[in-house]
């Protein structure tokens, strides 16, 4: 450990690297235990570099955004985890077209495009995390997705190659693309918007945060949408159905205010959270005949 420390070191500024540090600081579930190492590069070049050590010493990383669609194991993470920040969040804009860093918070990057006139990235201005998760996810809300407006993403590949591929060659579908499985990290996206009025496109946010703040339990912390749409239903109108309206598992709960969020609304665990996730699938299995598939993603053994 010292020794991989050590060469951690040599590649980032020491601020850069702490040990055991503690998921939950880092997550919107304000869950997760500590990681071995947690990392912040500070450019393209220092991504890579980390990225390159750790699979030249075989040891395990992960890179996070804002921590919004995860739940870390109460023991934490063994390995490295590498947090895409906002110095790695840039964003130009040359008319029509904008192209923004991966570690750009989504409602930053709203603001920006709403400055410039620009609409369509209103709907991702609500979605509580950063551009490279948002890619990674093809992420969405009130009827629009991320490869709706998106040209082309900026990707390392597995042999630290900076790759340009189109939102085609992303492969990007319902929460889904090809990301994950070909082991790209996003490091920038390029969309093209269309220019509008200013005060219809800042009409159109307040009333998207409005109805935000109405129909989902803000007030907690959360994962956002905990399960995925089932083809033809919705995820929380299943679970309601079911009978799981404020349905608790420890800390963990089914929110009364939106069945389709699971909140943090105790000191919860990984572990109550992952049961509970568990037991309303198979009730919901039961009563609908509907499986249901958690889109949050879960890093390090819960039991």
């Amino acid at each position: 450990m010292a020794e991989f420390l050590e060469q951690l070191g040599r590649l980032l500024e020491e601020a850069s690297v702490k040990t055991d540090e503690r998921m939950a600081n880092h997550t919107t579930f304000r869950i997760g235990g500590p990681a071995d190492y947690y990392v912040t590069p500070k450019n393209v070049g220092e991504l890579s570099a980390v990225v390159q050590l750790c699979r030249q010493e075989q040891m395990p990383y992960y890179v996070v955004g804002n921590g919004s669609n995860l739940l870390v194991s109460d023991s934490g993470y063994r390995g490295v985890i590498i947090a895409m920040t906002d110095s790695l969040g840039s964003c130009q804009i040359d008319g029509t077209r904008v192209t923004a860093g991966a570690g750009i918070r989504l409602y930053r990057l709203a603001k920006k495009i709403e400055e410039a006139s620009l609409t369509g990235f209103e709907f991702a201005a609500g979605i509580p995390g950063t551009l490279g998760g948002a890619l990674v996810m093809n992420a969405g809300a009130y009827g629009s997705e991320m490869k709706n407006i998106l040209t082309s993403a900026d990707v390392l590949d597995r042999d630290r190659r900076i790759l340009t591929l189109t939102a085609e060659e992303l492969e990007l579908g319902y929460r889904h693309s090809c990301i994950p499985e070909k082991g790209y990290l996003v490091l920038s996206g390029t969309f093209e918007l269309s220019h509008g009025e200013p005060a219809n496109i800042r009409e159109t946010m307040e009333e998207l945060s409005r109805r935000r703040r109405e129909k989902q339990p803000l007030e907690y912390p959360s994962a956002g949408s905990t399960f995925k749409r089932p083809e033809g239903h919705f995820a929380g109108k299943l679970i309601e159905e079911a009978g799981l309206r404020g349905f608790s598992v420890g800390g963990a709960q089914v929110a009364e205010k939106h069945c389709g969020f699971v909140i943090n609304r105790d000191h919860a665990t990984a572990s109550d959270v992952r049961n509970l996730c568990r037991e309303v699938a198979k009730r919901v299995k039961e009563h609908s005949g509907v499986d249901l598939e958690m889109e949050v993603k879960i890093l390090g053994d819960i039991e």
